[in-house]
């Protein structure tokens, strides 16, 4: 009999990192501390981060047929992330993301979709049987809007709770209809900046973007802030989340492994308070080192950390 999993529809990128003592300005030219090349993309960092916790995954997306391909696809497969619905596009290539990062573990990013953004709604019978057996899927938008919109009208009509990560936010917007589809919307500060116009520095500002999330229908909204925290809101409860204290070094898609931790802490059962809050250490862990994908914690490091830093009431 099938085992379900948490399918993971998104992007697979390979990613150029440069360390640098600051960021460049316009026209200037700066040497690196140093370089790495290794995998991420939304779709592949989360998909990672679930496996490392211990939970069976699912990719489905799209690389090139190129060597990146070939370089993502082993990483992905030897993480124990299934790769069976993730296809080859013969006609554009892997998406490839160029990241600098600085010392205070800030970044900025600049992407090239590739095969990632070729496809739109028309395509989503070719991502859905990924769908089968899962009882979440987590979704990104370094996709087209319009498939993702169509993936996510898929999952609603099987009854599978969705998980949007809203990033990068469309220029447009995301479209309407994507709010009440999203069971679970994950934005961090400036995504909820973008989303709702309201900048969250605290928990009452994160509440007060949560309401106009629910008012367009998203049922749970959980906005990440940094160092400040996480605030949720859902059906069942609301709250916050203080930070977990690291020494962060790279912050680079420790939001990707928030989602991940999130994803799977709801898929054994927890309630939304712990689920977040364990997301929260996923998230504080993988900044503790460089990189994306690989930056990603598993279980006992989680444990670990929830055990030396438990809740305040606890303490």
């Amino acid at each position: 009999m099938p085992t379900s999993h948490i399918a993971v529809i998104g992007s697979t990128n390979i990613d150029f990192v440069v360390h640098v003592a600051r960021f460049a300005r316009p026209g200037e030219t700066l040497h690196v501390h140093s370089s790495t090349t290794g995998l991420g993309g939304k779709g592949a960092n989360q998909a990672i981060a679930v496996a490392k916790l211990g939970q069976d995954v699912a990719l489905a997306g799209w690389t090139g047929a190129d060597m990146l391909a070939d370089m993502a696809r082993t990483t992905l497969e030897q993480a124990g992330v299934n790769t069976r619905w993730l296809m080859k596009d013969p006609a554009a290539g892997t998406g490839r993301a160029f990241i600098t990062i600085d010392p205070a573990g800030e970044n900025q990013i600049l992407v090239d979709g590739g095969a990632n953004m070729t496809h739109a709604a028309e395509a989503c019978p070719l991502l859905c049987p990924v769908l089968d057996h899962a009882t979440l899927v987590m979704m990104q938008m370094e996709m087209s809007p319009a498939l993702v919109l169509a993936i996510a009208r898929q999952a609603h009509a099987r009854s599978i709770p969705v998980m949007l990560d809203p990033a990068p936010v469309p220029v447009d917007g995301l479209p309407e209809d994507l709010y009440a589809l999203a069971d679970i919307l994950t934005p961090n500060e400036r995504e909820t900046r973008d989303l709702t116009g309201i900048e969250p520095i605290d928990e009452a500002t994160a509440l007060q973007a949560a309401r106009i999330l629910h008012a367009r229908g998203t049922r749970t909204a959980i906005i990440k802030l940094g160092h400040r925290g996480v605030a949720y809101s859902a059906p069942d409860g609301q709250g916050f989340i203080p930070p977990f204290h690291v020494r962060a070094v790279d912050t680079v898609a420790a939001g990707d492994s928030f989602n991940a931790g999130l994803a799977c802490a709801l898929a054994r059962g927890a309630v939304i308070g712990e689920a977040v809050r364990f997301a929260a250490a996923c998230g504080a862990l993988a900044t503790t080192r460089p990189g994306a994908a690989q930056a990603a914690p598993d279980m006992e490091e989680v444990a670990a950390l929830l055990d030396q830093q438990p809740p305040a009431d606890l303490a």
